[in-house]
């Protein structure tokens, strides 16, 4: 597999004076560990209609070449959890969505916040629902480029809400059996980006603390606008808390009326100091949310010919 190369050729030049060991672009060999350039990217793409595609090579090891490299790949989305598809995106789900987005753009007006940890106190809350939708509704808007990272490598399911491949992954990067242009994925729309979980392990742990996943986060995040990633639920795990160092910010998804109030309450505590963001309250009744009240009650209205 090709070697992702270090973009900021001139730095590395000014470093290698003094030797011989100037690595020339498109050499291979060279530093895995480099930051990409983020100067000038550019996102040109054909249309993919329902493709998605997968990035295989890293070419000269530009910026430019690792994003636009592409093979097509068939994406087949689950129209029953992605709220953006199957002529859903004028929904009141959606638009919650909307207002999640919304809420985190005016939150990194005030502080830094690029990458997104969003996880559960328990199993079964929604975190891969929200995480998902949350990437597709940033995805929405002209210009912004979104990467979905699964890092629940307990468990991964990203793939299966955009119906997209499972390997190569994350975690074949971290063991080093992958390089970084073979596991990213590029979807519809075609600014938003996917690397799923990968092959299974069984020291996930291990993985995530090797200190690989740090340097993939840097070296990707000049690259994105946002990086939302996926983690297992908090509770009886400690791969969430790991994850949460290597990011801005931490979203807690809450199930109304199913997750117990002790549970929701120690899952908070465990991000206090790691900048909790907020909590997701998933699948609430429609008629119990005062946004989802307002939005039907709007758009009922502008049906029958009344503004407000």
């Amino acid at each position: 597999m090709s070697r992702i190369h270090d973009a900021l050729k001139k730095a590395e030049q000014d470093r290698a004076q003094s030797t011989q060991s100037r690595v020339e672009a498109g050499a291979p060999g060279a530093p895995e560990d480099a930051p990409l350039a983020s100067t000038g990217v550019d996102l040109p793409g054909a249309d993919l209609g329902s493709q998605g595609t997968v990035l295989t090579t890293a070419g000269a090891g530009t910026a430019e070449s690792l994003m636009t490299s592409a093979a097509p790949m068939e994406w087949k989305p689950d129209r029953r959890t992605m709220v953006f598809t199957n002529g859903f995106s004028g929904s009141a789900g959606a638009e919650e969505f909307r207002t999640l987005r919304s809420h985190l753009t005016q939150l990194r007006e005030k502080q830094p916040l690029q990458t997104v940890l969003v996880t559960s106190a328990l199993p079964g809350e929604g975190k891969t629902f929200v995480a998902a939708n949350l990437a597709l509704s940033i995805a929405q808007q002209k210009g912004r480029r979104v990467l979905l990272l699964d890092a629940d490598l307990r468990l991964p399911q990203l793939h299966v809400s955009l119906g997209a491949p499972a390997n190569p992954g994350l975690t074949d990067y971290l063991k080093n059996e992958a390089d970084l242009a073979s596991i990213i994925q590029r979807g519809v729309p075609e600014n938003l980006f996917f690397i799923p979980g990968g092959t299974l392990v069984s020291n996930p742990v291990e993985l995530i603390s090797s200190g690989r996943l740090k340097t993939l986060l840097h070296r990707l995040s000049p690259l994105f606008d946002w990086i939302i990633l996926d983690s297992p639920p908090s509770v009886p795990l400690s791969d969430a808390s790991l994850l949460a160092e290597h990011c801005d910010g931490v979203l807690l998804v809450v199930r109304a009326g199913v997750t117990p109030f002790d549970m929701a309450q120690r899952a908070s505590h465990l991000f206090a100091d790691k900048h909790p963001l907020g909590v997701v309250l998933n699948r609430v009744s429609p008629h119990s949310s005062y946004s989802a009240y307002y939005y039907s009650g709007y758009y009922s209205a502008s049906k029958n010919g009344d503004k407000g």
